[in-house]
């Protein structure tokens, strides 16, 4: 794969700890560059759609919930690999099984408060990218 897009947040946790330049490090460090960000607070109808693949889970409820408690940063990453390589720097789901250094393991408190989301695909980053950005805000680099 080449250079790709991905769709990353900045969960409401991370962002009350002040450590988002800590975490935007991480994704430089390792090559990937934002292509597109802002700060916000996400609507209850836009976070049940940005997660409606969850709807029928038990968890849905609370995780729309953190989700719309605070401010989140949404950003468009940019880079080789960038669906994976995201991955990678974010760590396992749950922050106590992520690897050392990665951003989950770093900043997470628990699996439903793990700092950060990203995409799963190439398919979930194009069509989350959507549901935030116009194609005007995002910036080719």
């Amino acid at each position: 794969m080449g250079t790709e897009q991905t769709f990353s947040i900045i969960k409401p946790n991370a962002v009350k700890k002040n450590v988002m330049g800590a975490i935007i490090e991480q994704f430089e460090k390792s090559g990937l560059k934002i292509a597109a960000a802002k700060l916000t607070v996400l609507t209850k109808s836009k976070c049940e759609e940005f997660y409606a693949e969850h709807k029928a889970r038990p968890f849905f409820g609370e995780l729309v919930s953190f989700m719309t408690s605070g401010p989140v940063m949404l950003m468009v990453l940019s880079g080789n690999n960038a669906v994976a390589k995201n991955r990678e720097i974010m760590g396992a789901t749950d922050p106590a099984k992520a690897a050392p250094g990665t951003i989950r393991k770093l900043f997470g408190d628990t699996m439903g408060e793990n700092a950060v989301h990203g995409s799963d695909s190439p398919a979930s980053a194009a069509r989350e990218i959507a549901l935030f950005f116009e194609k005007t805000e995002i910036v080719n680099r």
